[in-house]
């Protein structure tokens, strides 16, 4: 499975930014984004299942979405009235449908200022 993020940046406290990331090579069951800031552990933000359920981390409901189009092979996460401590480092992540394996995407960098 080869996994393609992309939509990082920087952007000032209150904007927004929309993440996207491309799998190919299997179906995949669930597809989730990850964060991880300077000296902190990496943490999950959001994840979505092939059914479309999603979860949140308590940080972000309210202001983040997942999506995902499954005829793309794709997850989106829109990200709204952002904060500086939304600073980090974001990755996705997929479980595939039949072997349950996980893959991680390389990571986009998301930049808050104040």
């Amino acid at each position: 499975v080869q996994l393609q993020a992309s939509g990082g940046g920087l952007v000032q406290a209150g904007g927004s930014l929309r993440l996207s990331c491309v799998a190919s090579g299997s179906i995949i069951d669930v597809m989730g984004w990850y964060r991880q800031a300077p000296g902190k552990q990496r943490e999950s933000v959001a994840d979505v299942t092939l059914a479309g359920s999603t979860n949140y981390a308590d940080s972000v409901k309210g202001r983040f979405t997942i999506s995902r189009d499954n005829v793309k092979n794709t997850v989106y996460l829109q990200m709204n009235s952002l904060r500086p401590e939304d600073t980090a480092v974001y990755y996705c992540k997929v479980r595939t449908l039949f072997r349950k394996d996980h893959y991680w995407g390389q990571g986009t960098e998301v930049t808050v200022s104040s």
